[in-house]
């Protein structure tokens, strides 16, 4: 089996047809899916997504894009969300310096009040880091400094300092389709180096599709492909690069419950 660690299945894009497209991804062995929440004022519908199929856990949070939006999400209110059965991670949450839809101030503010979130709960603190390595790594440092909290670089294309350092200070590094596009050595290369016990995959459903589907809307189902270009990136076969990072899911999303036959 696979997790797919992170997917957005409340995006309007999969409205017409969630129940197939949950199904097709238990038709290819994906019996985890993560859906993950971008805004806690739209915690109430994500949530019941996963309450809807037993295959589908959820996170709580907000994305930097919309750190403006929602500066009044204490960390006491993500505690009290995270409190539900489903809700198996915080975020996601972080840095994004590539778009300008919110002020680096506000999206630092939302970001340390997740990752005091994510310490107080134990529940991984998914990270979106994107264009902005340095505060990223500075911000990751000072706050392990504190008492650390388990994360996830999700949708890894950052540098490898990055990935270096989020290893070392005890996270995980995900990574989306980009690993299988022909313009991307470089994130093979970073791929190659994490240890193997922090190596996940995921979609980032409905964006970036891998090949053979680059270009496409991406869906839960197609997280094969990307785990089928790691076990060539670090030198294994696809059922032992399954069992690497099915292992990791488990290990990192400790609420997730396991399938008998996994």
């Amino acid at each position: 089996m696979l997790v797919d660690s992170h997917c957005h299945l409340d995006f309007a894009d999969f409205a017409e047809e969630r129940d197939l497209i949950v199904q097709r991804a238990l038709d290819n062995g994906i019996e985890r899916l993560v859906t993950i929440c971008t805004r806690v004022r739209r915690f109430d519908s994500i949530i019941a997504i996963a309450e809807r199929y037993d295959s589908v856990y959820a996170s709580v949070g907000t994305h930097p894009n919309n750190a403006h939006e929602e500066l009044d999400i204490t960390t006491d209110d993500l505690i009290r969300l995270a409190r539900h059965p489903k809700v198996v991670a915080i975020g996601e949450a972080g840095l994004d310096y590539h778009y300008d839809y919110a002020p680096p101030e506000a999206q630092v503010q939302g970001f340390r009040t997740h990752i005091a979130a994510s310490r107080i709960t134990s529940l991984p603190l998914v990270i979106h880091a994107r264009n902005a390595d340095e505060d990223m790594i500075a911000i990751l440092r000072e706050e392990t400094g504190k008492g650390a909290f388990p994360f996830i670089l999700h949708c890894f294309s950052s540098g490898p300092e990055l990935a270096r350092v989020g290893v070392e200070l005890g996270g995980y590094v995900s990574f989306s389709g980009i690993l299988t596009f022909k313009n991307s050595p470089e994130i093979r290369e970073i791929a190659r180096n994490v240890p193997r016990d922090r190596l996940l995959v995921e979609t980032d459903a409905p964006y970036l599709a891998p090949t053979p589907h680059r270009g496409k809307r991406n869906e839960p189902s197609f997280v094969r492909h990307t785990a089928a270009v790691l076990a060539d990136t670090i030198g294994v076969n696809q059922d032992e690069v399954a069992q690497i990072t099915t292992d990791n899911a488990f290990r990192l999303f400790t609420k997730m419950s396991r399938p008998a036959n996994a």
